[in-house]
């Protein structure tokens, strides 16, 4: 047998991990300008499922109009896109 193997398993394992729910911003694109996009919202428009820790928006996509969005984290890419389109960026507390 593989030395790899007959080793213990050393290391550390989160016992409680926060796992964010991930949307990028050209899913948000399909909403209308004048919209607030909270976590609760996208849960009523069926983009996600449910929140889990937290919802996280990634810099995928170019906004065309300004968005207002509130979620728990941003991307660096993901605020600076928001805000060179006009829009603003809100972090939520848990």
């Amino acid at each position: 047998m593989p030395l790899q193997r007959r080793l213990p398993k050393r290391g550390f394992r989160a016992l409680v991990k926060e796992s964010y729910v991930v949307v990028n911003l050209h899913q948000l694109e399909r909403f209308g300008k004048d919209q607030e996009i909270t976590p609760e919202f996208l849960v009523e428009k069926g983009l996600l499922k449910k929140i889990r820790a937290g919802v996280k928006i990634l810099g995928q996509g170019d906004p065309k109009f300004p968005l207002h969005v509130r979620a728990h984290r941003f991307s660096k890419t993901a605020v600076s896109k928001i805000e060179k389109a006009g829009g603003r960026a809100e972090v939520l507390d848990k």
